[in-house]
Formats: structure tokens, C-alpha cells, sequence
């Protein structure tokens, strides 16, 4: 173990490799980037392997491989992609800085771990990205676009014809008709690299701001009708579609149903932060698009998904011939890029918390008052 140098910041990075997880808390730009503000880097060996980003790579800009048991003994803060066990979490040293994604909503379990761990945590999912402050912290936004792109590449993998209209000399071949559910982050940029693939495209949101943003893609927005328009109009706090009556969800469902027939694939990429999915198409919409359909369905999880009957991680064929893609890991399949991102996120929430030398919570701040779930001192009641 070397020895700690005190007037310097210690920020440590885990290699969360895994069948599904490629993706790098830390790139070598960032280790650059963070020791010039008085930071250095410890990190795993192997942590950018699944990024293409070698060990050697972080050494040259200035950070340390270290073992893991050596991060736990140095670091004052630690950054994850994923979720830290709570295993890990009780190996850390009490007061150390703790950012990541923690599905603090829903999970007060977790929550509870962290804070009896007197750790520091920062909830990366409850950043107030309308604040113009958070959008270089916004790792939802980053990923979500990587989503949003990989999700129309694994739909044109899986669709048996062209996305793009082509003349040959067998005869002119139609384009595919792809509609996307939920124009948020992930829905426009799946929109424009469908559009870019040469397919005619459809978008939809519940949010009245969605069907300009769709249409200045150059794609059309999908008309559920009046009835439906005028029932289920409005946004949610932060920019987030807000969370349907019972009565806006059924208008929906039937709606989408009906027109999901005449489409040839229909990504769906409707998520609210830490909470479970809505469903936006049925089994009966399922039913009756064609053979040979495909859907992506980004938000599929452990607790269900934007389609019935998909399964996370996995592509399920129907009786009828059409395939449901459950693909909860999509920004992982672009590794490179979802890393670089990420990290950046990463990194600009830690220099946030970043004062006079030192990571301090200003109870005055509005990020800070957001994203803090945790602190030193502090035990679950």
C-alpha cells in the first residue's frame, strides 16, 4: 500500500465487470481532468477492460491501479456505475463519500445501509437536472441517449428487412415504419438514429411539449385522438413524463394497442426515475402487429417493463411471430461511449461537493439538498 498523500483528495473507482456491465466509472481524460483540481485516482485493476481502456492508460494520466482492499483503506470517496452491495458498503471506512446510482425512490432498505455505514452518499438519480447548474452531472441524460441509439441498432439486427426504402433490381423495397414510445432522452435520440437509418418514424409522449420535439426530428407524432389528447395532457416535474390516473393509463393502453398494428417495430423507452415502468403496450397490442415485428423495450426489468410480456435480458418470440427484446443494459453495449459520459458525470458531481480542499454538503444548495440520502453521524430512525 503506498502512502496517502493528506493534501490531496483520494477518489477511488471499482471494476463492476459482468456479463451485463461494461462500462467504466472512470476514463483516463477524467483522471486528467480531476487532478488538476487537486484530486487523485485510485483504481482497480481491469476497471476499463470491458471500455477498451487499459491499465496502462490510467497509469499515463496520472492514476494508480490499487487493489480493492487498498480503495477501501485510502479512499475519501468512491463513485460506482451501478449499485455498490451492501456487503462492499460495510467495508468502507465510516465518513467515506459514496456516489452512485441507488434507487433511493423505492429502496429505504438501501438507504437505510448507507446511513447505518455512516457513509456520505450521494443519490446520483435524484439530481435536479432542470437546474442549469446539473446538466454536466446528468448521468440519466448521458445514458438514456446511449440507450436511446443502441436500441434502434439492436432493432434493425433483429428485423428481418431494410429500415431504409431501397430501389433494386428486384423491385423497390418499402421502409420500415418504427414507432417510439416515450420522447424523452432515450425516445428522441432512438428517433433520430431511426430517422438517419432511413426508416419512417413515429413518436409519442404523454408531455404536450414531446409532439414538437418528435416533429423537429422529422419524424410524425402518433394520434391517439381527441379524446385521448385532451385527457391525458401533461409534464411532470423536471421534465419527466408524471405518472398516469388509472383512467389516462387504460385511454393509453387501448390507443397504442390499436395503432401498434400497423407498425413494423416499436421501441419503448418510458421510464420513471427509480419507480416501476408504466406499461404502454399490451399483450392484446402485442397480438395483433405482424409476423415478423419486433420490439425493444428499454425499461424491461425485474419489475415488469413498457411491454407485456417481456422478459429483461432476454428476446421473447410470440405464438404469432413477433419478438419482444428485454434490454435493460443497452448503454453497456456501447461501452466506450456510455464510459466516457458517465464518468464525466461522475466526476463533475464529485467537484460539486468539492470545497476549500475538501467534499462538504451545503444544506443551503439545492443540489446538495437533493441528492445527499446520507451523512457521516447519521443512523436510520
Amino acid at each position: 500500500m503506498a502512502e496517502k498523500d493528506t493534501n490531496l483528495l483520494v477518489y477511488g473507482v471499482f471494476s463492476e465487470r459482468s456479463d451485463v456491465e461494461q462500462r467504466a466509472g472512470l476514463t483516463p481524460d477524467i483522471v486528467t481532468r480531476l487532478k488538476r483540481s487537486g484530486v487523485t485516482c485510485l483504481v482497480e485493476a481491469g476497471v476499463g477492460l470491458g471500455a477498451h481502456f487499459m491499465d496502462e492508460d490510467y497509469e499515463k494520466a496520472g492514476a494508480r491501479v490499487a487493489s480493492r482492499d487498498d480503495i477501501l483503506a485510502e479512499a475519501d470517496a468512491v463513485a460506482f456505475v451501478g449499485r455498490p452491495s451492501t456487503e462492499l458498503l460495510s467495508a468502507f471506512r465510516p465518513g467515506t463519500w459514496v456516489f452512485g446510482a441507488f434507487n433511493s425512490f423505492t429502496d429505504d432498505a438501501y438507504v437505510a445501509s448507507l446511513k447505518e455505514a455512516h457513509l456520505n452518499a450521494v443519490a446520483m438519480e435524484r439530481l435536479p437536472r432542470q437546474l442549469s447548474a446539473a446538466q454536466s452531472m446528468d448521468e440519466m441524460t448521458s445514458q438514456n441517449s446511449v440507450a436511446g441509439y443502441k436500441a434502434v441498432l439492436k432493432a434493425a439486427d433483429a428485423y428481418g428487412a431494410f429500415f431504409p426504402m431501397m430501389t433494386t433490381a428486384a423491385g423497390t423495397i418499402r421502409p420500415a415504419k418504427v414507432l417510439v414510445l416515450g420522447a424523452g432522452i432515450a425516445g428522441l435520440q432512438a428517433i433520430g438514429t431511426a430517422k438517419r437509418l432511413g426508416a419512417v418514424v413515429t413518436g409519442y409522449d404523454v408531455r404536450p411539449a414531446a409532439q414538437s420535439e418528435v416533429e423537429s426530428l422529422g419524424a410524425k407524432f402518433l394520434d391517439l385522438g381527441d379524446e385521448v389528447r385532451a385527457v391525458m395532457a401533461g409534464q411532470g416535474e423536471g421534465g419527466y413524463a408524471r405518472a398516469l390516473t388509472d383512467e389516462e393509463r387504460a385511454l393509453q393502453q387501448a390507443a397504442v394497442d390499436t395503432k401498434a398494428a400497423e407498425f413494423d417495430v416499436i421501441i419503448t423507452t418510458a421510464q420513471v426515475p427509480g419507480r416501476k415502468p408504466p406499461v404502454l403496450l399490451t399483450q392484446a397490442g402485442v397480438m395483433g402487429m405482424k409476423r415478423g415485428a419486433v420490439i425493444v423495450d428499454c425499461a424491461s426489468s425485474d419489475f415488469g417493463g413498457n411491454v407485456e410480456g417481456s422478459v429483461p435480458r432476454e428476446s421473447v418470440v410470440t405464438d404469432g411471430g413477433v419478438s419482444i427484446l428485454g434490454m435493460p443494459d443497452l448503454a453497456s453495449g456501447v461501452a466506450t461511449t456510455a464510459s466516457q459520459q458517465i464518468a464525466r458525470n461522475l466526476a463533475d458531481t464529485l467537484l460539486h461537493f468539492l470545497r476549500d480542499g475538501a467534499l462538504s454538503v451545503d444544506a443551503d444548495d439545492e443540489i446538495d439538498a437533493a441528492m445527499v440520502v446520507a451523512q457521516e453521524g447519521e443512523t436510520h430512525a
